[in-house]
């Protein structure tokens, strides 16, 4: 028998708020927290001058508030550290840490990544250019992608499955679906879930700016330059941050008596098998996630839906293949869908991306409330039953379910059928 999975804790450390209610409060209001990169000369080089950077401060200041200080720096990645940020709020709202040391057994990690930050791996090519001993001895450890699920795992003494995925953009929403089927088929009573990201530096960016996949027109003003599905994008902005949710089997949470924040129905994967950094012109391997996600949910059907948390990354082509493949999916709904991104608050948080709109589409599905998109001006929707919306709308709906797309280079795809929950 299938179990019921819940959501029952939030985390988020990123440019839009360092906090699940800060970063909230941000995309309600379509508040852009997109920023020119001023701080390092390497970016005056550079084509696209804007990202989606955390306060240095608030980092700072995050970081000696949970004890993360000198040697701890130097064993892990900035990601590492944010992933870590992220999980302690997860589960401090969750209370998840309470729990007895029998029952961490069958408590697990998955925290999903796409890169690692390569300047890391740049400046200890310059450090072994002057002598091997000015290597870090933990320089292995710090590039290691799995390194934020074990940190969480050690700190925690969480026993259960330890996972780490990394498929790109699609990494964080993969790991809350692989994290869901865990807790589903009874390998796992809860498990501490999401992305994170920390790669903005200049040779990340001259890589993307090389591949024409980031925004340049709008480096005067950066707070209008992440606008996903409108007409005038012309890419996405990279962003940093990460973004932990607590995934329950519902009977253990309800015996805990802890809050439900939305219920988990279904998930769905797919590959495009067409290129490696271009969506299918058709978007079928969109259709497929989609699809296979609302299967997935069993008793529902694609007229059940009234929302999508879209991938909308804000470049030409992969904003109007997902528009098109949602209009397939939704075609003989007889219903409006609303539809739209949060990247145009937060940037494109590449691995961590999923994992960080998921948390926003667990949180409209809890407060009835379906975000904006950010800076969405003019859109013309492939279906006419589609809607782009540009403002916070009010889901008054009894049952609120929503799907939640990743998608990444290699053409991976993953979709999420999320829903508030009803006892």
């Amino acid at each position: 028998m299938r179990k019921r999975v819940v959501v029952t804790g939030l985390g988020v450390v990123s440019s839009a708020g360092c906090n699940k209610i800060n970063l909230w409060d941000n995309v309600l209001k379509g508040i852009s927290c997109v920023k020119k990169t001023e701080f390092h000369e390497d970016y005056g080089k550079l084509p696209s001058e804007v990202a989606a950077i955390i306060s240095k401060t608030e980092f700072a200041k995050l970081l000696e508030i949970n004890g993360i200080t000198g040697a701890k720096l130097r064993k892990m990645s900035k990601s590492t550290c944010l992933a870590i940020l992220a999980a302690k709020e997860a589960i401090s709202d969750s209370k998840l840490n309470e729990c007895d040391l029998k029952l961490k057994e069958n408590i697990g990690v998955a925290i999903g990544s796409g890169m690692t930050d390569f300047t890391d791996i740049c400046e200890t090519e310059n450090s072994f250019r002057k002598s091997y001993h000015h290597i870090n001895p933990h320089f292995i450890p710090r590039i290691l992608l799995n390194m934020a699920t074990a940190n969480i795992s050690l700190e925690y003494n969480f026993q259960g499955p330890n996972h780490c995925v990394s498929t790109a953009c699609a990494s964080g929403l993969h790991s809350i679906g692989d994290s869901y089927k865990l807790i589903r088929n009874g390998n796992a009573l809860a498990m501490i879930c999401g992305g994170t990201e920390a790669c903005v530096n200049p040779l990340t960016v001259a890589g993307f700016s090389r591949l024409r996949a980031l925004s340049t027109n709008f480096n005067s003003v950066p707070q209008k330059a992440s606008r996903p599905f409108d007409d005038q994008r012309d890419g996405f902005v990279i962003g940093e941050g990460a973004a932990v949710l607590v995934l329950e089997e519902l009977n253990h949470a309800l015996e805990r008596n802890a809050i439900i924040y939305a219920e988990i129905l279904g998930y769905g994967m797919s590959g495009d098998a067409f290129n490696l950094t271009a969506p299918h012109p058709s978007g079928k391997g969109a259709i497929l996630a989609m699809n296979r996600a609302i299967k997935d949910s069993i008793s529902l059907t694609a007229k059940d839906i009234s929302y999508v948390n879209a991938h909308a990354t804000s470049t030409l082509i992969g904003d109007n293949i997902e528009l098109m493949a949602v209009g397939e999916v939704f075609k003989d709904c007889d219903e409006l869908i609303y539809i739209s991104s949060t990247k145009g608050c937060h940037g494109h948080l590449l691995g961590a991306a999923g994992s960080i709109e998921t948390l926003c589409t667990v949180l409209a599905c809890y407060y009835s409330v379906i975000p904006p998109t950010a800076n969405l001006e003019n859109c013309s929707p492939h279906n006419s039953n589609l809607e782009c919306n540009s403002t916070e709308h009010v889901w008054n709906k009894y049952l609120r379910i929503a799907l939640k797309n990743s998608f990444g280079f290699g053409g991976t795809n993953a979709s999420l059928c999320i829903s508030n929950y009803i006892h």
